[in-house]
């Protein structure tokens, strides 16, 4: 599970010009808006990150204006980007005194479950829901790259490893797999029954790709983003709905293949049929060698999507394999969170 939660030091707190009552506190690599005095450079600090989803509790109250949701039948406070005189918020950072059931912790320890937060996901729209199979299958790996904010380390441990560079898309993921003579339609959490009303399935359908996959020999999953009209906020102003593929995982290995590997593998596959889209590529570079800061990051992330005339939503980094295994991180524009994070 990813760490949503989790022990930090204050690194620095800096004066917010015409802000009587507030600072910015930097944890890390991020930066919060929080009460003056409240955090003290060098203390310990319960820092929750973007994308959080609070429980109801007396202590998470005074989120409730600005952060409160209700999906179905559950409520809680979500956290995101926001803007407070005219400076960037990420996340929440409050004092280890107000948990008091959090007992010898150290910095860097994972209190996400101790909290009981969870990851903030938007409810799936209609035309992507249907009757569940079952829950994601523990055979394929889930796709949830790691913000550069949490990474600062990877800017000295990987500074001679090449990465392709590809546009992040603002829409919902979706996995096809192929396992001997099984095929499935996953969403980010659920397996889905073969339905003609249900997107994922229509996709497979208009793709042809049970077919393709079946007969193509190799147990995978592909990975990819649906995008199009009726999908989280339609950045890209897309007519339909569209599959584009980011990530390819070899079931048999339990690990994701190299991107050259996946190229190959695309361009195999597309040669049985309906051309099957890759998120556009931007490159290939030692990006730990070209930038050095995160600021430097989040300014290259910013830029045109498959749209031209669209902001996108960021940038994916993965890595040629190190030690048999890639690294993958995101950087995600803060221009485009906070206009569009809904």
């Amino acid at each position: 599970m990813r760490k949503l939660v989790s022990i930090r030091t204050v690194s620095e707190i800096r004066p917010i010009e015409k802000a009587d009552l507030l600072e910015m506190a930097v944890i890390g690599g991020w930066q919060v808006v929080s009460q003056k005095n409240e955090l003290i450079p060098g203390n310990l600090c319960v820092y929750f990150e973007i994308d959080s989803f609070l429980p109801i509790e007396e202590r998470f109250e005074f989120l409730r204006k600005t952060s409160y949701r209700k999906v179905v039948d559950d409520e809680g406070f979500r956290l995101k980007t926001m803007k407070f005189r005219g400076q960037i918020s990420q996340g929440l950072a409050l004092p280890l005194k107000m948990f008091p059931e959090l007992q010898d912790v150290k910095e860097g320890d994972d209190v996400t479950e101790q909290l009981k937060v969870i990851k903030w996901d938007p409810p799936l729209p209609p035309e992507l829901a249907g009757v569940a199979k079952g829950l994601y299958p523990g055979f394929i790996t889930k796709t949830d790259e790691e913000r550069i904010q949490n990474l600062i380390h990877y800017f000295e441990e990987y500074k001679d490893v090449e990465f392709e560079i590809s546009t992040k898309i603002d829409g919902t993921s979706c996995t096809y797999y192929r396992r001997d003579d099984e095929f499935g339609a996953c969403s980010r959490n659920t397996e889905w029954l073969e339905s003609e009303s249900n997107t994922q399935w229509r996709l497979v359908k208009e793709l042809d790709l049970k077919r393709r996959m079946l007969e193509y020999g190799r147990n995978l999953a592909i990975q990819g983003e649906i995008v199009g009209e009726g999908i989280q906020v339609n950045n890209e102003r897309l007519k339909g709905q569209h599959y584009y593929v980011f990530n390819i995982f070899d079931i048999d290995a339990n690990k994701y293949v190299d991107f050259e590997d996946r190229y190959n593998i695309l361009d195999e596959l597309n040669q049985t049929g309906i051309k099957i889209e890759h998120v556009p590529i931007i490159g290939i570079e030692k990006i730990f060698q070209k930038f050095s800061t995160i600021d430097e990051f989040l300014e290259y992330a910013r830029g045109p999507s498959i749209n031209p005339n669209r902001a996108r939503e960021g940038l994916v980094f993965k890595s040629r394999l190190v030690d048999g295994f890639m690294i993958s991180f995101k950087v995600i524009s803060n221009k485009y969170l906070l206009k569009n994070d809904k």
